[in-house]
């Protein structure tokens, strides 16, 4: 199945590692640590240009890529659901 995140990005659900509120978890040194490392990497995808309100975990042929969306970590969990 597949999941919207916000513009025309789509993934499929297999991909996904996590889904992550930004607020939240920004608020651990370890998790600002990993999305700077991720986005000095080059693994980082802004959805769109709005405020990110989540970011998304994903894992494709053992490489992990992050993505930014504007969409709420509770929107994201009910299209997953929708799809079950």
């Amino acid at each position: 199945m597949y999941l919207h995140l916000g513009q025309s990005t789509v993934i499929t659900h297999d991909e996904i590692v996590g889904i992550f509120d930004l607020d939240n978890t920004t608020v651990s040194k370890k998790t600002r640590d990993y999305l700077s490392k991720a986005e000095k990497d080059g693994a980082v995808n802004v959805v769109s240009y709005e405020l990110p309100k989540s970011f998304i975990v994903c894992e494709k042929k053992g490489k992990q890529s992050v993505y930014l969306s504007q969409i709420s970590t509770t929107t994201l969990l009910k299209r997953t659901e929708e799809d079950f």
